[in-house]
This record gives C-alpha cells, structure tokens and sequence, in this order.
C-alpha cells in the first residue's frame, strides 16, 4: 500500500486560506476533501487555453483532485468535489510531468492543486532535476495564501489565477468562502510581484508569441452579474494594467449533473446572453482595457468534461496521455 510522504505543513494544516488545522499526514481529510497523498485524475495536451499558453504544442494540462472552493457550479465537479483521482508517487507525478514534455507539451499547466502545493512542489522540483525543462504554470483559483505559494518560488513562472468574484456575498453564496475576494487579491498582487510579464517574440505560426514569464489573469463572467464583473475589471485596471494580461471568459455552462450544484440563487440556471456580451464589451472600453484575452459567446455546452472517460474532452480541444484510472494512454510498459 502507497503511503505518501510527510509534510510538515499537513500536521495542522493552513496552506490555504481555510486554515482547516487537520492532520492530513494522519490520513484525516481536509476541506478540500483530501489528505497527504497527492491524487491526479487526468494529464494531457489541451488546445483551448490562451493562445500564449497553447502555442502550437498544446498545454500540458495535469488536473489535480479534491479543491479547497466548493463552487456550486464547478465543470470539473467530478475531480474537484467526488474525490475521482489517483494517489501518485513524487516520481510518478514527475514521469507524468515528463511524458507531456515528450509529447510535445508548450508547458506544463498544474490546475487546481492550491490544497497540495507541498507535495506538487516536490513533484515538479523532482521533475526538473531528471530533465523538466518546459515552462511551468500555475492554474489555479487564488483562494491562496502567499507564504504556501512561496513554496513554488523558482518553480512556477507563469501564473494563471482565477478571480472569481471581488462580492463577499457571492462568494459566500456559491463558492462558500466569504472571505475569497481579499484572499485573492492578496494571493494575485504575491504573483504579479514574482512574475514579470515577459512574452516571446510573434511569428507567423504563433502571432501571440509564448508567455514565458508573468500572470495571465481570468474571470468568468457570471450570466445576470454584470456588476460583480464590473468589480473585476475596475480592480484589474487599478492595480494590474500593464503588469499583467487578462483574460475574460464567457463559457459559464449550467452543470445540472452535478450533486454539487443546489440552491444557486445567485444567477438564473442558463448561458450568458448577446446582449450582456454586448454589455461586457463595453465595460472593457470604459475600463480602456485592451491587453488579453475574451471568449467569444458560444451557445453550446458539448464541451463540458467527462473525466470518467479516458478522453474527457472533444478530440479536437484535448489529447489524453494519463488517466487516473488507465494510466498512460497508448504507451507500452
């Protein structure tokens, strides 16, 4: 039987900002449903990132399991919140890490490990001493506390933070931590002060370039909340224009599936409309916002992952190379 290596920040355990005090080295679980062990559901090329992010290679996307949020509306709800993952080794994790690089990986994109930053830290520090060499980029919801993400400094250069909401209400009501909007904040100014935004030079196969270093920052606009968006995009401007790039997303998807997705009050159960991405492309003027990134409104939720499935996504958004339960996809021995 596995059993995972001990790391002193688990005894009582504050990594993030729940500061839930459990002893996740003695097999107790915290509130992000998880204990020492470092579980992974799913690790492949993902072509749906920023084009920075994508490049021509694909993202080498490794989905972490369990979460510290519990937003009522989360499309990974399957890994984030019913626990579906497999306990890796450090050198496991560092072979995954390693085969998206063989695989022709831009970068290696580690999504929603703020609960496990000690032991995915050792993973990618492991990872880079047996030949990691591609950039590494930290996605993750900013519900973080700067003295846990310093444990990635010389790690991580690009980081991907999402800011959900800067409304305590909201984020008590969907995401149940009233206290998210000035832990992200706080979490978000640490990695814009880490991260330079650097980019590569554009060519004709990537008129982008390659993000290299700095801080892609997302927000999914929320359909009926306009204002909290608002909110958003005021405070990029204030403290982030010309610091960092952002990136606004338009693909909020009801997740009726979901156990998780009860009793939200917050917005009505449908997509956004054109008429409020008409409204939002005006909120980025007023806020003289150009540098970054906006989803075009798609009225289609085809797309939402499956991770039961070795392929959770469409052929053409993802190639699969690890699942939590077939391991390496297609590769002998």
């Amino acid at each position: 039987m596995y059993t995972p290596p001990m790391y002193r920040e688990y005894e009582a355990c504050t990594i993030c900002p729940r500061n839930c005090g459990i002893n996740r080295n003695g097999g107790k679980r915290g509130l992000c449903g998880e204990d020492a062990s470092l579980r992974v559901a799913w690790a492949g090329l993902h072509f749906g990132e920023e084009p920075p992010i994508t490049g021509t290679g694909g993202s080498g996307t490794v989905f972490i399991t369990g979460c510290n949020l519990r937003c009522k509306f989360c499309q990974n709800w399957q890994i984030s919140q019913d626990g579906m993952g497999l306990a890796v080794t450090e050198a496991g994790f560092a072979e995954i890490c390693l085969e998206l690089q063989r695989s022709g990986a831009e970068n290696v994109n580690i999504v929603t490990g703020s609960h496990a930053i000690p032991a995915i830290a050792a993973g990618l520090r492991h990872a880079k001493n047996v030949g990691l060499s591609v950039p590494i980029l930290w996605n993750s919801s900013a519900y973080e506390c700067p003295e846990a993400l310093a444990l990635l400094d010389g790690v991580v250069s690009v980081w991907l933070p999402d800011l959900k909401t800067l409304n305590p209400e909201l984020a008590a009501n969907v995401f149940h931590a009233r206290d998210y909007p000035k832990a992200a904040k706080k979490a978000i100014r640490f990695m814009a002060d880490r991260a330079p935004l650097a980019l590569t030079p554009p060519d004709d196969a990537l008129p982008s370039g390659r993000i290299t270093s700095g801080v892609i920052l997302r927000h999914l606009v929320l359909p009926n909340r306009l204002a909290d968006t608002e909110l958003v995009l005021e405070w990029f401007a204030e403290h982030l224009a010309g610091k960092a790039l952002l990136s606004l997303m338009t693909q909020y998807t009801p997740v009726r599936e979901s156990p998780h997705a009860k009793g939200i009050d917050a917005f009505p159960d449908r997509l956004m409309t054109p008429k409020e991405a008409d409204r939002l492309q005006g909120l980025l003027e007023d806020y003289g916002i150009s540098d970054g990134f906006y989803q075009e409104l798609v009225e289609d939720t085809s797309w939402l992952p499956d991770f039961v499935r070795p392929q959770p996504f469409s052929s053409a958004l993802a190639k699969p190379i690890w699942h939590w339960r077939d391991g390496f996809i297609g590769r002998e021995g």
